[in-house]
């Protein structure tokens, strides 16, 4: 440990520009968040009038609102900032007092001391070559795949590779580079739930609830309609979810609490801070790392009082202008979730620090009930509750990941001042560049958010009905549906319940429900990508298990950038009129004999 901190000093010294690297990483780090917590799948595209027509809502009109790059911005500035100023008085406390662990952020700072010694920049160097291999390849397979994309239901991402039969229940390959990196990289057990919960929903129960059509639902509806079919896919989705999400909510509030406890009983039996130099032999002694890394991370100081001020003035600024944006959100809505958020941040942040979850999502569904309720279906609750949503998850969300930061600064020996001035500046910068982004696929593609298309949302009609649940109740869902979802809802928490009594080496065999509720609504077909991904993964491990540990991810990242960076000039050439120049389709044998009838007559 001596050795490690030694060297990160070393190379602190000997190199200005290691810090600007870094801190322009932590840039890119933090504008690459916004992405998420700014809910351009789920609850901002929730509120658009392509998802509110594939709800249950009769009368939309008042909880709709369309993307508008101007309004998008402007929501993002007034409420990305609050949850860096709510937890900055509380760094000492989190990471130097309570010694807490953030997983993530000091696995982080772990890789980024193995880059400074020359096996660890050997070693960059060779993955940085094979990231851009693997990225050239999904660039370039990404353009052969545009060109036989001429119509709908074209190319191979609609290739039936399991059969015509297993394809109409969206089992297939679909050939793309970014769910098997994805696969890849996310563990074997994520992926095997994705794939159980692709089998018990649409390989058994909808053939099963399609038998029941004209008894349970009426006939005609077709699959799109919530009062049919689709209804039992988004709500009993749904319900595995939110029985996910409050089990482990409930679990890392509970850790937080008796880890609370512990920490203030710990106190009252101590006279000094944990982090004293008092030789006395009750006070364990700190070593020398952490000396060095205490001294540093307390020396540039970010006074209380700008933390205070920042956050009395970005909340007073967005309590004007929130409801400018969203009429139906009130002011007094807004007074109660910012007079909550700090609690709520420390909360997130404490429990992150502890289990490496971040309960952002969760935090931001309750608001949906809450503040949708409370706002009523008459006055727009839907809409309220959507951007209540947006508001809760971008503090308690933006408050973990720069605990986690500040973890990896502390471990890395890095100014905390100008870690958290690379957050703001990040922050600033991911307010404009994603809805941008954003703003450049809603006018590429026309079917954003439709059913079947390339980006179907799913996140955004599911929120958008959480929303709906909340204001109108349960009169919503189809016949037999809400005793399914009560059925899934205890489902979740018993399957969660079993994974943390058998302890975690019997655990890992136990799928996961959050995981498992994803294809209730998409399909299977993204699922078995990511199975791809893991086999390839695990024959690559068996061959050569410490090649594939150095490399795997670098070989994921390539294929998921490729094919990424490639929908930009697509979606530049559908903004140009440009159009593939084929449709390639599959058809089985009967419908081919028809369509050499008809071409042979025409």
């Amino acid at each position: 440990m001596i050795y490690e901190v030694s060297k990160v000093t070393a190379a602190r010294s000997s190199s200005s520009t290691m810090m600007e690297k870094r801190n322009s990483q932590m840039n890119n780090v933090t504008s690459a968040c916004i992405a998420y917590t700014g809910g351009f799948g789920s609850y901002l595209f929730g509120m658009s009038e392509v998802v509110a027509k594939q709800s249950s809502e009769n009368n939309y009109e008042e909880n709709t609102k369309n993307p508008s790059l101007t309004w998008l911005i402007g929501f993002l500035f007034v409420v990305s900032f609050l949850g860096l100023f709510s937890v900055v008085p509380l760094r000492k406390i989190m990471i130097v007092d309570f010694k807490l662990i953030y997983p993530s952020g000091t696995a982080t700072a772990h890789l980024i001391n193995s880059f400074h010694t020359p096996q660890g920049a050997k070693l960059a160097k060779r993955q940085v070559r094979t990231l851009g291999k693997f990225f050239t390849f999904s660039f370039l397979w990404g353009l052969f795949q545009w060109f036989f994309t001429a119509g709908d239901g074209c190319g191979f991402s609609s290739f039936p590779s399991l059969g015509l039969e297993a394809y109409e229940h969206k089992f297939y390959f679909d050939f793309s580079a970014t769910y098997v990196g994805v696969g890849m990289i996310c563990p074997y057990l994520i992926n095997v739930s994705l794939l159980v919960g692709a089998v018990i929903s649409w390989g058994l129960m909808w053939p099963l609830i399609n038998l029941r059509e004209g008894d349970w639902y009426p006939k005609g509806l077709g699959s799109s309609s919530l009062h049919g079919i689709q209804g039992y896919r988004v709500f009993i989705g749904i319900a595995m979810i939110l029985g996910d999400g409050l089990y482990n909510f409930f679990k890392v509030l509970g850790h937080t609490c008796f880890g609370l406890y512990r920490q203030v009983r710990h106190r009252k039996s101590q006279s000094q801070l944990p982090v004293s130099r008092n030789s006395s032999p009750e006070i364990p002694q700190i070593s020398y790392d952490d000396q060095r890394r205490t001294h540093l991370f307390l020396k540039d100081q970010i006074p209380m009082w700008i933390a205070i001020i920042g956050y009395l003035v970005i909340a007073a600024v967005s309590i004007v202008v929130l409801p400018h944006i969203f009429h139906q959100l009130k002011w007094y809505h807004i007074t109660v979730i910012y007079a909550l958020a700090p609690t709520l941040a420390f909360c997130n942040a404490y429990g992150c620090g502890l289990t490496d979850w971040s309960l952002a999502s969760t935090y931001g569904k309750l608001a949906i009930f809450i503040v949708g309720a409370w706002a009523g279906g008459e006055n727009g609750g839907v809409l309220a509750g959507l951007a209540a949503c947006g508001v809760m998850m971008n503090i308690v969300s933006t408050a973990s990941d720069l605990m986690q930061d500040f973890k990896t600064g502390y471990m890395t020996l890095a100014s905390p001042r100008s870690m958290f001035v690379s957050q703001v500046i990040g922050t600033a910068m991911g307010c404009v560049i994603s809805p941008c982004v954003f703003w450049l696929f809603y006018q590429a593609f026309n079917d954003l958010g439709q059913p079947g298309s390339e980006y179907p949302a799913p996140y955004a009609l599911i929120y958008r009905n959480m929303a709906v649940l909340g204001v109108e109740g349960f009169a919503a869902l189809p016949r037999h549906c809400l005793a399914l979802c009560y059925g899934f809802f205890g489902l979740a928490i018993v399957i969660n319940g079993m994974r943390d009594a058998v302890g975690k080496e019997k655990a890992k065999f136990i799928p996961i429900p959050m995981a498992m509720a994803i294809p209730f609504y998409i399909g299977g077909y993204f699922a078995i990508d990511m199975c791809v991904g893991s086999l390839i993964l695990f024959v690559w491990s068996k061959v050569n298990k410490a090649k594939a540990a150095a490399f795997g991810p670098a070989v994921a990242s390539g294929l998921i950038c490729g094919d990424g960076i490639w929908t930009l000039p697509s979606s530049i050439l559908a903004l140009a009129g440009v159009k593939p120049p084929i449709c390639m389709k599959f058809l089985s044998r009967g419908d081919n004999v028809r369509v050499d009838q008809i071409l042979k007559s025409s």
